[in-house]
């Protein structure tokens, strides 16, 4: 007997629902700590006003968690990484002079790619300095990576994100 489209696309919600939960049940990893350092003063948090005021935690807190679920996948056992983020820039721009239809509307264009400033510590098994530093996280070339499909909102902010740690920790 074939399986009725409605139990199909029950089946699926399942699926899609238990992979959520999944990940939000998903502990932090002990091996990284990413914070943010006055994310009232982030350039978004500037662009945030009036119509386009956004709560931070809305997209900093899920942003953090990637964060350090992402790390602590390039590091060797007994190290440990320390990120504060100085600057989030996420892709887009609102565009007023659009009309008011358009005043939550974040437009993505190539002049207006994601940014993420940080500073990083990593420490070795012993506790011991490995490497620290500052970066500037910059893609001008954002939208030409494949997303199709993707609808997360920090899509290209964790692209960066991603592009960074790919290098390892040898060249964090």
């Amino acid at each position: 007997m074939k399986p009725s489209p409605l139990f199909r696309l029950l089946l699926v919600a399942c699926v899609v629902l238990a992979s959520i939960v999944a990940r939000a049940a998903t502990p932090p990893p002990d091996n990284v700590n990413v914070h943010y350092k006055d994310p009232q003063n982030f350039t978004e948090a500037k662009r945030d006003v009036g119509v386009h005021l956004i709560d931070p935690a809305a997209y900093l807190k899920p942003f953090q968690a990637y964060i350090a679920q992402r790390a602590s996948r390039i590091l060797a056992p007994g190290q440990r990484l320390d990120i504060e983020v100085t600057d989030v820039d996420r892709a887009g721009e609102y565009e007023p002079w659009r009309g008011p239809r358009f005043n939550d509307v974040r437009i993505i264009k190539d002049i207006y790619p994601p940014r993420i400033d940080l500073d990083f510590t990593l420490y070795g098994a012993d506790g011991k300095v490995l490497r620290e530093g500052s970066r500037k996280l910059r893609d001008p070339a954002f939208l030409n990576h494949n997303m199709a499909g993707d609808q997360d909102s920090l899509r290209y902010e964790k692209s960066l994100i991603d592009l960074w740690l790919r290098r390892g920790t040898g060249k964090l």
